[in-house]
């Protein structure tokens, strides 16, 4: 008998946790589920990102040549403003801020691609198929090494600060989201830059990737190769 009553007990005590739990999820997701099918996704997340970086890009740049105008605006009457833009102009190379032209090497990296049934190879794993951004790394690091004068990525210029990072199957470089294939162009004597590249290991391991899985990677010299200023 008071073994019946202390399993009533419990079985009551269980219901009305049960029950609390309940009222408390309701509350918290104010009556509608929480894993709704119209939560928002990663995917949408980022292009909104995305789409704000760029507006705050544009005003940016408004900006920047609104001081840029002053600052010129002040030198042709104030000799001390004057030196300093000169001398701020005169280290403007040497920190990436303006753009170079000259010989250099492009290598590009690409995630694999199907075969002609539309199918990866058996023994790939998810991993094995894309661009990881220690391969980027690998390859910016060979680059310097070979002696690169400038290097630009995608579309923009890479200095000491910048930080090149993956996220899921995409790149983000200076707050801006890629997508492969990755491209990545320095100037300097594309036979220095060759060599270098041919010894890092990590682009090593990328080449018998690239073999087994159908990874991509060309290596390209050129007589004339652009790049562009920094403008972050």
């Amino acid at each position: 008998m008071t073994r019946s009553i202390s399993w009533r007990i419990a079985v009551l005590g269980v219901c009305l946790v049960a029950g609390f739990l309940v009222s408390t999820t309701g509350v918290a997701s104010h009556g509608s589920e929480i894993r709704a099918g119209d939560s928002t996704r990663l995917s949408d997340l980022v292009r909104n990102a995305q789409a704000k970086i760029e507006m705050a890009a544009d005003t940016r740049d408004q900006l920047a040549a609104d001081v840029e105008s002053l600052q010129e605006e002040a030198a042709a009457t104030d000799t001390g403003v004057a030196a300093t833009l000169a001398d701020t102009k005169a280290i403007a190379a040497d920190a990436g801020l303006t753009p170079m032209t000259g010989p250099g090497v492009t290598v590009t990296l690409t995630d694999a691609s199907r075969d002609a049934d539309g199918k990866y190879p058996v023994d790939a794993t998810p991993d094995d198929l894309v661009v990881h951004q220690q391969d980027v790394q690998s390859v910016l690091n060979a680059l310097w090494l070979g002696g690169a004068e400038a290097i630009s990525m995608q579309d923009q210029r890479i200095v000491n600060t910048s930080a090149p990072r993956c996220v899921g199957n995409t790149l983000l470089l200076h707050g801006r989201t890629y997508s492969p294939p990755y491209v990545m162009s320095a100037i300097g004597d594309p036979t220095r830059l060759s060599a270098a590249l041919a010894k890092e290991p990590g682009i090593q391991i990328f080449k018998q990737y690239a073999v087994r899985f159908g990874l991509g990677y060309t290596e390209v010299a050129s007589d004339r190769l652009s790049v562009p200023g920094y403008a972050g």
